[in-house]
């Protein structure tokens, strides 16, 4: 049987009642997914000129059969390239076109990863807005496709920058929608109380897989028996589409859809970025006088989309708050590197926003060349589609090396600000003879304890060969001090919210080269260097004073925290002095920030399709069944460096995967702190990996201890200010995260890598939330690395790295203030040297 034969005996199915199917016509925007960057952009400002010329020849009668055409605009990013290049006439036909409702524009900027800030997320929201006004419009509603959700905070970007409805496309591959339902609406309900009309959507394409576009046929969520190509004969096009439509509407009926309406999106050619066609309201005005009387279809924009949903009435729509965390956030994991660097460069920025409020040394455009480089790295498209299948392909290449250079530039032109600001500042460039001076800026509106790195350049040693006293030149104090490199002084300093003051070095009188170095008769190490003992007798020379912090080979104990670490368990206590409790989970997997690594191995490794297709098979697990999971192993433990204000010690790990692995621990004397720095070098592997570092924290009372992630936008409690049925699995964080019971806090900075893991690492089904047990805790990981999707991420992670944590420990803080605290333990203080 042929498929005409096959599709005249298909029974079809009629709709109970009368149906409206609402059209909205688009372009998705992959930047890098289908070609280069800059050919897409060149495909998006044609496609608006191709729109362009539907519309006016609708509107001004050349083309009748084309009323009602209408174009959504997804990204305003398309509109600003536009405009930036078009006529003045392009410009007055393309306001004259929007005033008139044929070309609409979505209040969204780009597709995006959970990167952004709040600040840059309320940026890039303001922008079709500003348009809008310069024109005389008002834009009510914006949409969004292929990502699966967003911070809790970017409803209320949308809101404050007038934004009042929302379309969400979801795409589900290695995603899903939220709600256990889609294609209806809902109330988010955002952190400041206000509401955002959501459509929980369908795919972004599926009026493609319905057959209202002729010549581009889809079959992706639609998994029927018809096997048809993308394009087909008139004839066998329009049987395949009667057939789809009514199993569509049979379908909604059977599951009692509320509505008598559905909306569907689509594009004009069977292809991510693909162009406007005039086809589609010819095609509707065919189907219209052929099947109208049952299913009549309609080409609609967004806004008037929402109008007619409002018509309905939604007092009874639900209401529901609280964060919808992207299943596609992980990509960022996918290039580690570029992402820390990402962070970095954002952080700069809002840096260089409070040490130059007023803009009186960078300008506006300075600091919005940084964003825009932050924005087009943080769009959600990781790289060409054949990344995996083919990693050597040129478009491969270059598209990674582009989307990675983002990174960079917003890096450049942000510490090339930085540079500006602190040298109007009297800072101070290379010259001879330049004092020893050093500015110091606390960032931060919180009064911090921090230490303080001055730093020597190679030659300054020399001339400082006596030692030198940190002075505060405000106070007259002299300041604590340690160093372990001669080219580092490090100090300890107390400022209060955006203060500044300045510390000098001030040179020590020459003393004698004598040494009183010697061996001691009471420290129990041997002379293998190892000392894996406690000494019975303290011994100290005369009038010497003890060293705060004492470390072995099995712990550590300082002023404020006990650890303790073994062989085959890695940390596996964290003890609070000070509050006599335990800060590890007594049901912990894993040690404190012990490294786990995972492979899924394909039957044949050096089979690219085998490669790819082990991934494609991975559904939300982010892993196979079979995946291979190597724990690390303590291996060493050594020594560094140990003052009065700080000690720390490297411990090295053994596991499969990384050829090198080390945690540095830096261990404050004077406050409830530790700095982790985690170095390792990477192999290179084509197949499905995952990278992780046990985080088994707890503030103490694990049954009345509350986690806190700071969001974009919102200070959120994972597993429970969500929208049902969104991802409990995984979340990316901007500070960090914090636990707190009724009498500690315990924060955890993570300024370079984002994603935190909060489900099981096991492959298995995976719960929404709500699912879970009402008393059900997340466990917690940093998830470093990744690469395991099977299209555009980064085929290899081999590479060195290093990444840094912060944990402070300190009392039971308003959860207002949770914020503020971890972004205060991220480098609040701006260090330069002075030339006055």
């Amino acid at each position: 049987m042929n498929l005409q034969q096959q599709l005249e005996q298909t029974t079809i199915p009629m709709p109970a009642r009368r149906w409206k199917i609402y059209a909205i016509h688009h372009s998705h925007t992959d930047l890098g997914y289908t070609e280069r960057q800059e050919k897409i952009e060149q495909y998006h400002v044609d496609f608006i000129r191709q729109a362009l010329r539907i519309v006016q020849d609708a509107h001004n009668g050349t083309q009748p059969d084309w009323q009602g055409f209408r174009w959504t605009c997804e990204t305003f990013w398309a509109v600003e390239q536009f405009l930036q290049q078009a006529s003045v006439d392009e410009q007055r036909a393309f306001a004259e076109a929007v005033l008139r409702g044929d070309i609409e524009l979505s209040g969204t900027y780009l597709n995006m990863t959970e990167l952004p800030d709040y600040k840059l997320l309320s940026k890039i929201h303001s922008k079709a807005q500003a348009y809008a006004r310069s024109i005389g419009h008002q834009v009510d509603s914006a949409m969004t496709a292929d990502i699966n959700g967003y911070s809790w905070g970017y409803a209320d970007s949308l809101l404050q920058n007038g934004i009042q409805h929302l379309f969400s496309c979801i795409h589900t591959h290695h995603g899903m929608y939220p709600l256990g339902r889609k294609q209806l609406p809902f109330w988010w309900e955002a952190p400041s109380g206000e509401r955002l009309l959501v459509w929980n959507g369908e795919h972004y394409m599926i009026g493609n897989e319905l057959g209202l576009c002729p010549g581009a046929l889809g079959k992706y969520i639609i998994r029927d028996e018809i096997d048809h190509k993308l394009v087909e004969p008139e004839e066998i096009h329009d049987q395949i589409a009667n057939i789809r439509i009514h199993r569509y509407i049979a379908q909604l009926e059977a599951e009692q859809h509320p509505f008598q309406f559905v909306p569907v999106m689509l594009s004009g050619l069977p292809t991510d970025n693909g162009a406007p066609n005039s086809a589609i309201i010819e095609w509707i005005g065919k189907w219209n006088r052929q099947h109208g009387e049952h299913i009549s279809i309609e080409m609609i924009s967004l806004s008037q989309f929402f109008e007619q949903l409002k018509q309905e009435g939604l007092d009874d729509l639900p209401v529901h708050a609280g964060d919808w965390p992207d299943w596609w956030t992980d990509g960022v994991s996918s290039t580690p590197m570029h992402t820390q660097i990402y962070r970095d460069a954002q952080r700069t920025l809002r840096k260089v926003e409070k040490l130059d409020p007023h803009r009186r040394h960078v300008s506006d455009q300075e600091l919005e060349s940084v964003e825009q480089a932050l924005v087009l790295y943080a769009e959600h498209t990781w790289g060409y589609h054949s990344s995996i299948f083919e990693p050597w392909h040129k478009n491969v290449q270059m598209l990674e090396v582009r989307k990675q250079t983002h990174a960079a530039e917003a890096s450049r032109l942000a510490y090339r600000a930085l540079d500006t600001v602190l040298l109007a500042e009297n800072g101070a460039t290379l010259y001879p003879g330049r004092p020893y001076r050093f500015r110091v800026t606390n960032t931060s509106e919180l009064e911090i304890t921090e230490l303080v790195q001055l730093r020597l350049e190679g030659w300054e040693p020399d001339e400082l060969q006596s030692g030198v006293e940190v002075i505060r030149e405000d106070t007259g104090e002299v300041l604590p001090k340690q160093s372990l490199h001669p080219q580092i002084i490090i100090t300890e300093l107390t400022l209060k919210g955006l203060q500044t003051c300045m510390l000098t070095l001030r040179p020590l009188p020459p003393k004698s080269a004598s040494s009183d170095i010697t061996v001691s008769n009471t420290k129990l190490i041997g002379s293998d260097r190892v000392y894996d003992m406690v000494d019975i007798y303290p011994a100290l020379p005369e009038g010497s004073t003890p060293l705060p912090i004492t470390l072995s080979q099995n712990g550590l104990e300082s002023p404020f925290i006990s650890l303790k670490w073994s062989e085959t368990g890695g940390i596996t206590s964290w003890y609070d002095k000070e509050a006599d409790k335990e800060l590890l989970r007594p049901d912990a997997l894993y040690g404190a920030f012990t490294p786990i690594y995972e492979v899924t191995v394909p039957t044949e490794e050096s089979d690219a399709s085998k490669v790819w297709a082990v991934r494609a098979r991975m559904g939300r697990n982010r892993k196979g069944l079979g995946v291979q999971r190597s724990i690390g192993r303590l291996a060493s433990v050594k020594e560094l460096e140990n003052g009065p204000l700080y000690a720390t010690l490297e411990l090295g790990y053994q596991l499969k995967g990384i050829s090198y692995f080390s945690l540095f621990l830096k261990v404050y004397t004077k406050i409830n702190r530790i700095d982790i720095s985690v170095r390792f070098h990477k192999d290179s592997v084509w197949s499905p990996e995952n990278v992780y570092l046990a985080l088994p924290f707890t503030a103490g009372d694990t049954k009345q201890e509350t986690l806190y992630a700071d969001k974009s936008g919102s200070l959120v409690r994972p597993w429970k200010d969500q929208i049902p049925g969104s991802c409990l699995d995984y979340s990316a964080v901007q500070a960090g995260i914090a636990w707190q019971d009724e009498e500690r806090s315990l924060m955890l900075a993570t300024p370079d890598t984002p994603l935190i893991q909060l489900g099981a690492l096991d492959y298995g089904r995976r719960q929404l939330h709500t699912q879970q047990e009402p008393d059900a805790k997340p466990e917690t990981y940093a998830w470093i690395m990744t690469n395991y999707w099977e299209t555009n991420f980064k085929a290899t992670l081999g590479g060195f790295y290093e990444f840094q944590y912060y944990v402070a420990i300190g009392d039971k803080m308003d959860p207002t203030c949770i914020t503020s605290s971890l972004n205060s333990l991220i480098e609040p203080f701006v260090v330069t040297r002075s030339r006055v």
